[in-house]
This record gives structure tokens, C-alpha cells and sequence, in this order.
């Protein structure tokens, strides 16, 4: 099995529990790695088969700049949920997602959060 990874990608989204956070929207940053069900695309070095990272980006983008969420939980579900449907080599997908500006009084660089999917948690 391969693990395929994308680190820091930078996204303005629209996504808190208040609502002038989903007005007003701020930076999220995201990490994603999807791992392959077997190495048969590795074997074959065939890119057909193989976890598409140009892919992931976009699915990844799509979500976090047209998409509304009140949860980084429900926003990582989402993400992972749509990377496995688009690509049937995957096995898991783990997204990291950070957010810089939360509305917590006290002084941190980001509330992260990690969100980890198998492809027998799909919903249909």
C-alpha cells in the first residue's frame, strides 16, 4: 500500500459556528493523505489506477471554497467522504484541517482538527 500526501494547502472558506464567521470567512490550511488499497498501480507504474493528487486538490478545494460548514468535523467528513468516491484504489482518508482565527480568548497559533474515513465508512 501507498500513502499519497498533501501538506499546507492554503483555502478562504466559509465555515464556523458563528455566523460572521461563515460571512466573513478566513484562511483554513489542510494536509490530506489518502492511502491505496494495494500497490497494483506502483507494480504496473500506471497512473490510471493510481491516487490522482491533482484530483484530491480539487475536490479538496471545491469543498472548502463552495461549501458552508457550522464543523471542521463536518467538513473533513465531507472531503474524505468525496475522495473516496472519486477514487476506488483508495482505502482511507485522513484530512488535517487548521484554522488560524477562533473566536477563544487566549493566545494559540490554530484549532486543528483531524478527520480519518475507510472506504467501508462511505455513505451512499
Amino acid at each position: 500500500m501507498a500513502k499519497v500526501r498533501i501538506k499546507n494547502m492554503m483555502f478562504y472558506g466559509f465555515h464556523g459556528v458563528y455566523e460572521y464567521e461563515r460571512e466573513q470567512g478566513q484562511k483554513f490550511f489542510i494536509d490530506i493523505e489518502v492511502e491505496t488499497k494495494d500497490d497494483s498501480a506502483a507494480e504496473a507504474d500506471d497512473p490510471v489506477n493510481a491516487v490522482q493528487s491533482a484530483t484530491m486538490y480539487a475536490i479538496i478545494r471545491d469543498t472548502v471554497e463552495n461549501k458552508r460548514f457550522m464543523l471542521l468535523q463536518a467538513l473533513g467528513y465531507h472531503v474524505n467522504q468525496e475522495i473516496l468516491k472519486a477514487m476506488p484504489v483508495a482505502k482511507s482518508s485522513t484530512i488535517v484541517i487548521r484554522k488560524p482565527s477562533v473566536p477563544i480568548a487566549g493566545p494559540l497559533d490554530c484549532v486543528e482538527v483531524e478527520v480519518s474515513t475507510c472506504r467501508e465508512d462511505l455513505t451512499e
